[in-house]
């Protein structure tokens, strides 16, 4: 039996898209390890997959809540690479342990494991989820662009260098130097995105990766509620609402925005600000950790931060956006939402107030119908991709090969 080890890094949505991976790779006869921060164990195994703890226990979505700030501070993309960089080190020899044995590391999208990998003389394949983290080898670069890069890269490539340091390995000069030789792997739909002409061969666009919970069951309230009269509309925010003190202002602008608007609505988050008293209208109830492809496909629309999950989520079940986004690569993909279609203007968190949201409950309003036979078309489209069996098929081929 071939064995086959996945490492990632981050917040729920960096850990779910490998979890999707691993149980389909495990229903095709292959010995999947699935390694990552503790904090994830009890998610991991009650998803049937084997879990390996890297690094030390800490809880990583308020970590990254707190590094990454409002998401608009130049410095929290500094110190993100700081944390990476640190975590790196105190997760390389877990990451090491566990690659020993197996036939093929799967490097997430954050590069973990590929020194590892390297290390050890074991092949590798890559997940990437932007478009614009690939290089275009096929392109003659002009010399201002390789200035450019050079200058990216020194940065970039520091953390990835102090790990290869550590086992004898040379240093390198670009980030594409831990790039798998034989496939990467993009886990987006060729429906909505179209394939760069200067990409190696190499990188394949498989289709986006999900599953549909198949076994979840809501309690009684929530099913009513989200059954019965209207639809709602989700306000569904993630890691990046974490929240270490309660912020029950941000909460006001949004539920007197529904309130103006008489709109149905469920929260998805707010857990803290919700635990203080806070009395929700009639029309609007919470809820906690439930999947997506149960609560989207029975919403009206979504409104969140545009995270790649959530973004691969609407579209999946078919449900139009409107996008308040939060990092840059959250503005692209809101961008991207509002470009085909299925989504409202964007609004920025930090730009966000009760008439800002009162603005584009409007505007989706006015356009719902065709934004929904959209956003109904692209799911069909999407689904029938089969993204997940495509990555599958690919990565038995590098292990047969």
């Amino acid at each position: 039996m071939s064995k086959v080890a996945i490492f990632t890094m981050g917040t729920r949505g960096d850990v779910q898209l490998y979890i999707y991976l691993a149980r389909k790779l495990i229903e095709n006869g292959i010995d999947t390890i699935l390694g990552t921060h503790p904090y994830w164990k009890d998610l991991i195994e009650k998803a049937g997959v084997k879990f390996v703890p890297i690094g030390s226990n800490i809880n990583i979505e308020r970590e990254m809540a707190a590094i990454r700030g409002n998401g608009a501070n130049p410095m929290s993309m500094g110190r993100e690479l700081d944390f990476i960089s640190d975590f790196f080190q105190d997760a390389t020899h877990d990451i090491l342990n566990a690659c020993k044995g197996r036939d093929l590391v799967v490097v997430s999208h954050s590069l973990i494991g590929a020194v590892e990998a390297q290390a050890l003389g074991i092949p590798t394949v890559n997940v990437t989820i932007q478009k614009d983290a690939i290089p275009e080898k096929l392109r003659q670069q002009s010399v201002s662009e390789k200035v450019l890069e050079n200058i990216g890269s020194s940065r970039i490539i520091k953390p990835y260098n102090n790990l290869r340091k550590i086992y004898g390995l040379r240093p390198i000069k670009f980030i594409d130097e831990l790039m798998s030789d034989k496939l990467n792997l993009m886990p987006i739909s060729r429906t909505v995105n179209d394939r760069n002409p200067y990409w190696e061969a190499k990188n394949v666009v498989t289709g986006f990766w999900f599953e549909d919970d198949m076994d979840f069951v809501p309690d009684e309230k929530l099913r009513t509620f989200m059954e019965t009269g209207d639809k709602a509309v989700v306000l569904s925010f993630g890691a990046m609402n974490y929240e270490d003190d309660a912020e029950v202002e941000k909460l006001d602008k949004y539920i007197k925005a529904f309130e103006a608007t008489d709109t149905k609505a469920i929260i998805q988050g707010f857990q803290r600000s919700l635990a203080t008293n806070y009395k929700l209208p009639d029309k609007i109830m919470s809820c906690g950790d439930v999947p997506h492809s149960w609560l989207f496909s029975r919403a009206r629309y979504v409104i969140h931060h545009c995270g790649f999950g959530t973004c691969t989520a609407t579209m999946v079940y078919g449900v139009p956006s409107i996008p308040i986004p939060y990092m840059p690569e959250q503005i692209r993909y809101a961008a991207k939402l509002n470009d085909i279609g299925i989504a409202t203007k964007m609004v920025k968190t930090s730009k966000v107030s009760k008439r800002a949201i009162m603005d584009v409950l409007d505007e989706m309003n006015s356009s719902y119908y065709f934004k929904k036979e959209k956003a109904e078309d692209i799911s069909k489209k999407v689904r029938a991709e089969n993204g997940l069996d495509d990555a599958v098929r690919r990565i038995k081929d590098i292990l047969h090969g």
